[in-house]
């Protein structure tokens, strides 16, 4: 399991560094009105958002390998310590001060983590109840597809919750990859990665989306703590996997979770994680420079002011 862990912290490192670039081309395509597909074909036209989405991708195939030496309530929180590479590259990018909420934050998704390998079982389970994957597929496909099918009417809040569903759905695709993978049922692992790879693009417009409109001080939490907590509740519910060795390994294995998603969140709200995951501009730009794109030097002097995120239109 400790193999399954390294690999899993590897993906995280993977998945983070992706997502900063993600969104700060995300900011420069302009829209968010409504969402919509086209936003990712304008991102599909920037190189470093297509760079950013391949290393996202091989963090994937990381998590699947991950997933087949740990189960999946060990490799979820796992994948929380890339928030620690936030911290750390808000504070080396953007020269943020590191404060009690930052330390609070690392230390409960560090202790929670810790807590977690150290209680679960290391057995890696299999889907060994076919009606409770199909229904959790399906309470958090609704969510996903939601905001898609109301369009105009979805506003932050149902693109927040779709993010957050579908990276959720996306993870437990990801299980049923490495299980399928593990019976040697390839058919059944690419239809597994087909919906798998979806789930992660609906999340992943849906996020883009959101990150148009509102701060990511409102997004990421909600986001994180999703990510964390649904696929490792599944664990069990879903795939036969133990809560702890014991009785109360198991009880501290639930408190483990949800202290590696309240860290995840606290840590989330933070303006230092929060102004690295949006890219957002300072106060003070004017003139000119208010019409230009987000570059890469103006992140630079980002100081991390909370504001609103500023609409753009491609013209």
């Amino acid at each position: 399991m400790i193999g399954g862990i390294a690999v899993a912290l590897a993906a995280a490192c993977c998945y983070e560094l992706a997502y900063v670039v993600q969104a700060l081309e995300t900011r420069q395509a302009g829209g968010g009105d409504r969402i919509e597909a086209t936003l990712l074909g304008r991102l599909l036209r920037r190189p470093r958002w297509v760079a950013a989405t391949a290393l996202s991708g091989v963090g994937a195939l990381l998590q699947i390998w991950a997933l087949t030496l740990a189960p999946l309530t060990v490799v979820q929180p796992t994948l929380a310590l890339g928030l620690v590479l936030l911290l750390m590259l808000s504070a080396t990018v953007l020269h943020e001060p590191v404060g009690r909420r930052e330390r609070i934050g690392v230390a409960m998704i560090v202790l929670g983590v810790a807590v977690v390998a150290l209680t679960a079982a290391p057995e890696v389970g299999e889907a060994g109840d076919p009606l409770a994957v199909a229904l959790l597929v399906v309470l958090l496909a609704v969510p996903t597809l939601l905001p898609f099918v109301l369009r105009g009417f979805a506003d932050a809040r149902l693109r927040v919750l779709a993010a957050a569903a579908g990276d959720a759905l996306a993870a437990v695709g990801l299980k049923l990859v490495a299980d399928a993978t593990g019976r040697s049922s390839w058919l059944l692992a690419a239809l597994y990665a087909a919906g798998a790879a979806l789930a992660g693009l609906l999340a992943l417009t849906a996020e883009m989306s959101a990150l148009q409109r509102v701060k990511a001080t409102r997004v990421a939490p909600v986001v994180l703590a999703g990510q964390v907590l649904v696929p490792a509740l599944a664990g069990p519910i879903a795939f036969g996997e133990q809560w702890g060795r014991s009785t109360a390994g198991g009880v501290l294995l639930v408190l483990a979770l949800l202290t590696v998603a309240a860290g995840a969140a606290l840590l989330g709200a933070s303006g230092a994680v929060a102004d690295v995951i949006a890219g957002e501009e300072r106060d003070h730009v004017t003139g000119d420079a208010r019409a230009d794109r987000i570059s890469a030097d103006q992140l630079q002097h980002d100081v991390g002011r909370e504001r609103q995120p500023r609409e753009r239109r491609d013209r």
